[in-house]
């Protein structure tokens, strides 16, 4: 288990003043990468290693948005994995200790040189420890994309500002893309996205909105209907 502490910025605000969601998803992604640095198996060690841990999919559910200033505590801890899998929570907790979100995110193991991914390994898991996975709804890493209703978006291309060290759309900015098309007022009390392809610099993202029972869905793709991220938004 790994945590770090933090005070919520005024330029990690949404609109209406709380802790935005890509924002949230950007304190996971550091807290897990923070972890690795510690460990000794960072960014440079895993260029070196050829593999590198890729996302696969979220699953982050909100009790409470942190607003400015508010003193929080990032906490993450690797809950198993099988095969290529590795599967991993995370929590946040606000200066009271009251947990304000938690998630589950399940990542893969790739080959770096191959471009694909591969079985991992005792060494790969073993370091971060293994910890009981948290109370949570079991829900499919898949994410069902309706056949028909979907309400298409205005295009736009891949900028230098989306991508990460890896080159392509950073998985925060996937979740900022897609949050973009939902109503001003929209509560989303979960957020589930599946990743399933690399957009790089210069691809064009058609963004296909689908209003759901309970919330919407939101999938970006290309102008073929190739699908780089599906981004589900429950109230």
């Amino acid at each position: 288990m790994y945590s770090f502490e933090s005070r919520v910025r005024y330029s990690e605000l949404a609109e209406n003043g709380r802790l935005s969601l890509d924002g949230i998803v950007n304190y996971l992604q550091d807290c897990t990468c923070f972890e690795s640095e510690k460990l000794g198996v960072g960014m440079e060690t895993t260029y070196s290693r050829e593999r590198m841990w890729v996302l696969n999919f979220w699953q982050i559910v909100v009790d409470r948005y942190p607003k400015l200033g508010e003193q929080i505590r990032i906490t993450t801890q690797a809950c198993g994995s099988e095969k290529m899998f590795g599967y991993r929570n995370f929590m946040i907790h606000d200066e009271a200790g009251d947990m304000v979100v938690k998630a589950y995110s399940i990542w893969s193991l790739l080959d770096m040189k191959k471009g694909r991914p591969c079985m991992v390994q005792p060494e790969d898991i073993e370091l971060y420890g293994i910890e009981e996975p948290l109370p949570m709804e079991k829900v499919s890493r898949k994410i069902a994309v309706p056949k028909e209703g979907g309400q298409q978006q205005k295009g736009f291309q891949v900028q230098e500002y989306h991508l990460d060290t890896n080159h392509h759309v950073n998985n925060g900015q996937y979740v900022r893309m897609a949050t973009a098309y939902l109503p001003d007022d929209f509560p989303v009390r979960e957020m589930r996205a599946e990743y399933r392809r690399q957009a790089k610099l210069g691809d064009m993202i058609q963004p296909m909105r689908y209003e759901m029972e309970d919330g919407y869905l939101v999938v970006l793709q290309d102008p073929e209907g190739q699908v780089y991220c599906v981004v589900r938004f429950i109230r």
